[in-house]
């Protein structure tokens, strides 16, 4: 049996490789673009823009007025990407002739979105609802120190929170997607 010339499976595997990715991009011919019945297999990203799901995790949106300082979005959060800074107020009294209460006002709420992990611990652990998700994605900045989101600029997010009703829909779409396996007792 004569010695196989060397390279002689490189080449033969970098051939079926060329051949099969020609196919992929050119299904109807070489050098012809896919026919638009086919579809193209992803979505051209700066041209078209895909949208979300309603229940996708973007950016972290605030309600400042819900937000009472209480900082456990900050002592959850793994990353230690949330700083709040807050100071106690006297609000005046509920009922007449009541004693004024103390009230923690917010000074700074920042999100450092370079070290963020997208968890959602903060949003699940506030206790007064003021942390949302929203389906935004575009936010990137030149500067990665542009990523640190002030209140104001969460704030601005804010009016992208999808409502609850359609949020609902997301979860009930997903239920009926996956199957759950019944247990045979």
């Amino acid at each position: 049996m004569p010695p196989k010339p060397p390279l002689q499976g490189l080449v033969k595997g970098l051939k079926l490789t060329l051949r099969t990715a020609m196919e992929t991009m050119f299904p109807d011919g070489p050098l012809k673009p896919p026919s638009p019945a086919k579809g193209a297999a992803t979505v051209q990203y700066p041209r078209e823009k895909e949208s979300p799901a309603p229940r996708a995790r973007g950016v972290i949106a605030l309600h400042e007025e819900n937000c009472t300082a209480c900082m456990l979005c900050a002592r959850e959060c793994p990353d230690w990407c949330i700083y709040i800074e807050g100071h106690k107020t006297l609000a005046p009294p509920r009922r007449p002739g009541g004693k004024p209460r103390s009230v923690n006002d917010l000074d700074r709420f920042d999100i450092d979105y370079s070290l963020c992990m997208y968890c959602g611990i903060c949003v699940e652990v506030c206790p007064f609802e003021a942390l949302f998700w929203t389906p935004e994605y575009e936010y990137s900045e030149v500067r990665i120190a542009d990523l640190l989101h002030d209140k104001e600029r969460l704030g601005e997010w804010f009016e992208t929170v999808p409502d609850f009703e359609s949020y609902e829909a997301g979860a009930q779409m997903k239920q009926k997607k996956v199957p759950r396996k019944e247990s045979s007792e």
